[in-house]
């Protein structure tokens, strides 16, 4: 994602200062594509920007690289803006813009509702949390990403757009994992799927997921554009959220359960659409057979201890 939206704004004009990636290797093969200093130190993309983007894994590497002793973004950061696009708890990007406030630059959250082709061709469509005046500083760069504007909303202060962007996902991930019951349920009558996906599509059971998820489902397609592990990671954040206003959500917790469950058996890196290995006689991972023990009078007998 974030090297796409590198590509983007540089396709448009701005200037890519500085690329910094936990794997060198990709962070030095997109600086020399894009014209950027590959850099293994953080303050040195503050140094040589105006305006830093981060695309992290999770709560944990999203504070890491504001928080690092020895190095993070917010050494000689004043008069920077950061624009956070992860997915990950409200209250870190509440932290995140403390942080940055503090060291004299601003934070937003500039959180993302769609995948990598989205990123390249300026489509994303965007939810924006943080102080307004500095969402306005900086929407020139935030339009070139979204569609010259149309695809972005301003949510309102500091992890609300979060709030927003968990609940997407939230419900994302229970269409997919309804549309794999219903395609999994269907392919088990014996229905011919690309009539049933038809008839889906002209009915009460249309959906996004639908169109984008569907024949992944059906030609067992699932290369990585949102992983089950992330959806497992987007919808625990919902069910965080709904824990703290003490509202029961049992559509969200059985889709939850079911993308830990693809984590656990070793499908956590598949596109989402993958939920369908779950429901489809015949698919997912086999089944080790148990060892089989040897019969009793083929075990050799214990020896007896010497008095």
């Amino acid at each position: 994602m974030g090297a796409n939206m590198a590509r983007r704004l540089k396709d448009v004009g701005y200037t890519i200062a500085a690329i910094y990636d936990v794997r060198a290797d990709a962070a030095k093969e997109l600086a020399n594509e894009l014209g950027a200093e590959a850099t293994t130190q953080l303050a040195r993309v503050t140094e040589l920007s105006d305006v830093i983007i981060t695309v992290v894994t999770d709560d944990k590497a999203q504070l890491a690289v504001f928080t690092n002793k020895k190095d993070n973004l917010l050494m000689g950061a004043k008069g920077r803006v950061f624009v956070n696009c992860a997915t990950i708890a409200p209250k870190t990007h509440i932290e995140v813009e403390k942080l940055a406030k503090k060291a004299g630059a601003a934070s937003l959250e500039g959180c993302m509702a769609s995948s990598i082709t989205q990123a390249r061709n300026g489509t994303l469509y965007l939810m924006i949390g943080g102080n307004d005046s500095v969402f306005e500083k900086v929407r020139p760069v935030l339009s070139k990403l979204s569609d010259d504007g149309k695809l972005m909303t301003y949510i309102g202060k500091a992890g609300k757009a979060a709030q927003v962007k968990a609940l997407v996902n939230m419900v994302m991930n229970i269409n997919t994992a309804g549309l794999a019951e219903g395609l999994g349920l269907g392919s088990a009558l014996g229905v011919d799927l690309p009539i049933l996906m038809k008839v889906f599509s002209q009915t009460g059971a249309n959906s996004r997921v639908l169109a984008t998820d569907g024949e992944d489902m059906l030609n067992r397609d699932h290369s990585c554009f949102f992983s089950a592990s992330h959806a497992a990671k987007d919808s625990g954040i919902a069910l965080t959220l709904a824990r703290e206003q003490k509202l029961n959500l049992p559509l969200a917790a059985a889709a939850l359960a079911q993308y830990k469950k693809m984590v656990q058996l070793g499908l956590g890196e598949l596109d989402k659409s993958g939920i369908a290995e779950l429901t489809f006689k015949g698919r997912g991972p086999k089944k080790k057979p148990a060892a089989k023990k040897k019969p009793a009078a083929a075990r050799k007998p214990a020896k007896k201890k010497k008095k």
